[in-house]
């Protein structure tokens, strides 16, 4: 049996205990409140999850959208950039519609409609990703009547199209040429007025992406530790507070304490930031740059590929690189191991020599076709 109880502001709190559940709401009518703890004392007689007042209004797959990025507020977890972009998306295209009524054909006419406005494989396959978190999180957190069995089934049907799928493996390393002649251009100006050269061996040096370069502050660095903080470094599950200590090494062909230093002793070395630039000019620096020098489908990423590349080709094991890199899933870090052959040679001279046999394979030969033979 709900009890109700009117408040000093005037408003009606209605309580209902039943069966182990004890939920109380407040409203502004006493009749409100009353309507209120009868559907939550049916639910519950049902065996159904009683539904919060906050959500009863919620009908369209925009309202779970909301619903889904205020319980992400609450709980303190930020939205990312991608992700609010993805969000919005998602609410442009299929807010309006029933939650009930985005079935599997739904779901693969929004595939088709997003394949052929140019989106790819993986980016379609992080949307229909987030159609289903959106939904197994109404039904989880709130206790909705929603399924994700639709948006599976449309998965399956997209991916057997070709319109869902992973991003391939981008293995592009630039050549030692590439690397000079980027260097040579900006050394002669290359019409930027910040030192794109030293960033670019830093990027190389530290296997830092370009925003992490753009970041760091003169407060991060240990000059007696010769080692790095990055701030709240990339990562799938920690968007902050996620902070790593690098070492600066020098093993790659670059120095990275030198080009720190190189940094200090210039002009640019007077603001709190070490490369105190705006990380979107550098990108546009380095494009720009490559449409000149003729240097086809190179990203500045690909730098942080080439250093991580080259720490394993100095003789590094993957815990190692790890410690440079940031990455936590040493798996991901097998796509950065293309060594480049000649390069076997330089690890196998660290190697501590080994004695030579003194096994006669030429008697060992002859015994065996003798045994054949026989």
């Amino acid at each position: 049996m709900a009890t109700y109880a009117k408040q000093k502001s005037g408003r009606w709190r209605a309580q209902v205990r039943r069966k182990g559940h004890e939920l109380s709401e407040t409203f502004l009518l006493r009749q409100d409140a009353e309507a209120w703890a009868r559907r939550v004392e049916c639910e519950i007689d049902n065996g159904k999850t009683p539904t919060l007042r906050n959500i009863i209004g919620i009908k369209t797959f925009g309202g779970l959208i909301d619903l889904h990025l205020e319980d992400m507020k609450e709980v303190g977890k930020q939205i990312g950039r991608s992700k609010a972009f993805s969000m919005t998306l998602l609410k442009r295209e299929l807010g309006e519609i029933r939650y009930e009524n985005l079935d599997r054909e739904r779901i693969i006419q929004f595939g088709r409609a997003r394949a052929k406005d140019g989106a790819g494989p993986p980016t379609l396959s992080i949307d229909i990703g987030y159609i289903r978190t959106i939904l197994s999180h109404a039904a989880a957190i709130h206790g909705l009547p929603t399924t994700t069995e639709h948006v599976d089934l449309a998965r399956i049907a997209l991916s057997r199209l070709g319109l869902v799928g992973k991003g391939k493996e981008r293995d592009r390393r630039p050549t030692e040429d590439e690397i000079a002649a980027l260097l040579k251009y900006f050394a002669s100006g290359g019409r930027t007025c910040f030192p794109m050269g030293r960033i670019i061996s830093f990027a190389i040096a530290t296997a830092m992406r370009q925003e992490e370069i753009c970041r760091v502050t003169w407060a991060d660095l240990s000059p007696r530790m010769r080692t790095l903080v990055i701030r709240d470094r990339k990562d799938p599950k920690e968007k902050k507070g996620n902070d790593q200590t690098i070492p600066l090494l020098s093993v790659s062909g670059f120095d990275a304490w030198k080009l720190v230093e190189a940094q200090r002793l210039s002009g640019d070395g007077n603001h709190q930031r070490i490369f105190p630039y705006n990380g979107k000019s550098v990108g546009t620096a380095f494009r720009r740059a490559c449409v000149e020098l003729g240097i086809e489908d190179l990203h500045f990423h690909d730098f942080r590929h080439e250093g991580t590349s080259r720490l394993f080709e100095a003789g590094f094991e993957i815990p190692q690189v790890a410690l440079v890199t940031g990455h936590k899933d040493w798996k991901m870090l097998k796509r950065y191991t293309h060594l480049k052959p000649q390069h076997l040679h330089i690890i196998a001279k660290s190697l501590p020599a080994q004695t030579p046999t003194n096994y006669d394979w030429d008697e060992h030969f002859n015994d065996s076709q003798i045994s054949k033979a026989n």
